[in-house]
């Protein structure tokens, strides 16, 4: 009786351990969807259950089996724990610990095993598609990493439900998903592409809030097998990386020429970071013209690089990999402080210029610095221009962004005595509200639109739908991109007050432009056409 007693716990114990493992399996299997994680919780519940029957086996003296004794039974219960934790734990550490997806280590596995299917003959390609959630930092900083997290989740089962079975879906890491689809050409792929797009087409509703997020993907095909799963992946990131740069929300095919223009920009980068030591960097500045009587009104200061191989490369070269890296912010500081010079130094040669506003561009990165209200208050104080003379120019995506946070650093620009552009006006927002709400004294209508007055209606409409709302508003406008007499007369038709262009004059080195800045450009007679032009000074 006593033996029986022993063994009753010893057997309740080894059946709610394998009751335990048995729903460890089930929760497993479908959360993993790996048949691997469920046969070892099985196989590690069994084990359990033999170790302690064979303990209990001891415990009343008894022998079990014909060939193996209590102890032999034990150090086989015992071994085959362990290897079933050494098994599990080989397949849990695959996997990703928010999602259950594969994690890095899994997913290359099955690009490799996707390739020699392709080498070997069993498919005739395969396909990689690299996804990146849009603005997800966006929901994050808003709503919270816990939100931000459970969105993920939300995220990769949806994307589940769009895949075969036989695809793999997976997690690289924070907002980034990699799928692998075998047997499919590129066709297939973009058909893939185009049923995720779908699935993250509806909100998601995480904490009773609907969230509305898209999702860029980079798509690299192999029709051979012979690449390597790094560089399978690689590709289908770089294919992404153009889905984001123009404009989100879509796919892109990998072509060979978007490595040769990584490698480009690897370079650029490099070398942008030499500049940035070497001091490579020189300013050139465009007049802004008044139309109504030709004075110069201001000066945009414009970065130019001199590349000591590739000569002076203007700032759609380089400035969006500045950007990236953030160099943009000591290059932007340099930018404001030698304009600032330029201008007292120009002020003190040529005293017509005290009203003259010297006009400098300010990046998303450098409005996003805590400080940079400060940052501008010194650079006016160590160069002692007056503030009034200094316009910032910033775009509209910019201040969008966070409108309560750009709305107060807009307001203590203001404060200091600055006068505020907004940049590239009509390319964005264009909300009448935030135009009430931001202290701005000035648009600059967009390039774009400017250049186009001459043969799209539309962009004449947006035009002179830009005056009216400026001068309802009481604020002045910029037009930018002025090229031909025909742009100018519909400007100054229009109300337009002020503009800049190559029309007027060109970008150019403090030196090359001094000798004009004593000039008017004042109006005269179009020699052909008898209409009203702007006499540009040589």
């Amino acid at each position: 009786m006593a033996s029986i007693s022993i063994l009753q716990p010893a057997l309740l114990s080894a059946f709610v351990l394998l009751a335990i493992a048995v729903a460890w399996s089930v929760v497993l299997l479908r959360r993993l969807r790996d048949w691997r994680a469920g046969f070892v919780i099985a196989w590690l519940g069994a084990s359990a259950l033999l170790l302690v029957l064979v303990i209990g086996g001891q415990l009343q003296g008894a022998s079990f089996g014909n060939r193996l004794g209590p102890g032999e039974l034990q150090q086989l219960a015992i071994s085959g724990i362990a290897l079933s934790a050494v098994i599990y734990f080989h397949v849990v550490f695959q996997r990703d610990a928010l999602t259950g997806l594969p994690n890095r280590a899994l997913l290359m596995n099955r690009i490799g095993r996707a390739l020699g299917r392709v080498y070997r003959g069993r498919d005739p390609s395969c396909a990689v598609l690299f996804l990146d959630l849009d603005r997800f930092k966006v929901i994050n900083d808003s709503l919270g990493h816990t939100t931000g997290d459970e969105l993920l989740v939300a995220v990769a089962k949806r994307l589940q439900t769009r895949l075969r079975r036989a695809d793999t879906l997976a997690r690289l890491g924070g907002d980034e998903f990699v799928v692998v689809l075998q047997g499919v050409d590129q066709h297939g792929a973009e058909q893939a592409a185009d049923r995720l797009h779908q699935a993250l087409g509806r909100p998601i509703t995480v904490r009773e809030r609907d969230v509305f997020t898209t999702v860029s993907i980079g798509i690299a095909v192999s029709s051979r097998g012979a690449e390597g799963a790094e560089t399978l992946l690689r590709e289908a990131d770089l294919a992404m990386y153009r889905a984001k740069i123009r404009g989100k929300a879509r796919h892109e095919v990998f072509r060979q020429s978007m490595h040769v223009d990584a490698v480009e920009r690897l370079t650029l980068e490099s070398d942008l970071r030499r500049a940035v030591e070497r001091q490579e960097f020189v300013v050139h500045y465009q007049p802004i013209v008044s139309l109504s009587d030709g004075r110069l009104a201001g000066l945009e200061a414009l970065i130019r690089w001199q590349h000591e191989e590739r000569g002076l490369l203007l700032p759609e070269t380089f400035v969006s990999v500045a950007e990236e890296t953030g160099l943009i912010i000591p290059l932007g500081l340099w930018v404001l402080e030698a304009a600032c010079r330029q201008a007292m130094l120009w002020r003190a040669r040529h005293p017509t210029l005290d009203t003259t506003v010297m006009h400098v561009n300010v990046s998303g990165r450098q409005f996003a610095q805590p400080d940079l209200v400060e940052r501008v208050a010194d650079v006016l104080e160590r160069t002692g221009l007056v503030p009034r003379c200094l316009g910032l120019e910033v775009t509209e995506t910019v201040m969008m962004d966070d409108a309560d946070q750009a709305a107060g650093i807009l307001m203590a620009l203001r404060q200091l005595g600055v006068t505020l552009q907004l940049d590239d006006f009509g390319t964005g927002y264009s909300s009448l509200s935030y135009l009430h709400r931001f202290p701005i004294t000035s648009l600059k209508i967009d390039r774009s639109f400017v250049q186009g007055l001459e043969t799209n209606a539309e962009h004449t409409k947006i035009v002179r739908s830009i005056n009216t709302l400026a001068r309802d508003l009481e604020l002045e406008v910029v037009a930018e991109g002025v090229e031909t007499i025909e742009q100018l007369e519909r400007l100054k038709a229009w109300g337009c007050e002020f503009a800049q262009g190559n029309l007027l004059c060109e970008a150019r080195a403090p030196d090359a432009l001094e000798p004009l800045l004593a000039q008017r450009w004042t109006p005269r007679a179009h020699p052909t056409r008898g209409r009203t032009a702007i006499t540009v000074p040589r």
